[in-house]
């Protein structure tokens, strides 16, 4: 039989509650994220021409938006290149990325930037995003509410 000391028990009662409380409060931070989603399909008849979708997260309360990624798309076409702008409240239009080949998928294109979670420039909330083909002048733009 294996004895345990009264410095070791003491030190055991003390390690339980933490590691409970712990493991309690790590799902509550999770909780603490908003994961939101938003699109914009501009352009006339079917399909988007083009078409955009940015993922973007924050925590309650804060106003400032992560942006996790962004995606673009064109009907219609065989081939393009895209890229994404981005403008502040009171700012000037800036480029978010640099110009991307998007791959054919059946009838149209498409591309992204970025990646799943919690990752990716911060912004303030009002910030549009619009996403822009060469060649084309329609925008398909977003805000972060």
């Amino acid at each position: 039989m294996r004895k345990i000391s009264m410095a070791g028990a003491v030190a055991v009662a003390l390690l339980v509650p933490v590691a409970a409380a712990s493991a309690v409060s790590a799902p509550a931070a999770a909780r603490a994220y908003v994961d939101k989603r938003v699109r914009d399909c501009p352009g006339q008849g079917p399909g988007c021409r083009p078409g955009a979708v940015t993922h973007y997260w924050y925590n309650h309360g804060s106003s400032a938006r992560g942006v996790g990624w962004v995606y673009a798309s064109r009907e219609g076409v065989r081939s393009g290149t895209a890229r994404w702008l981005v403008k502040k409240p009171g700012g000037t239009w800036k480029a978010g990325s640099g110009w991307k080949r998007a791959t054919r998928v059946s009838t149209f294109v498409e591309t992204s930037w970025g990646r799943d979670g919690h990752t990716g420039p911060v912004y303030p909330r009002g910030t549009r995003i619009c996403v822009e083909f060469k060649g084309l002048s329609t925008k398909a733009c977003v805000t972060l509410k």
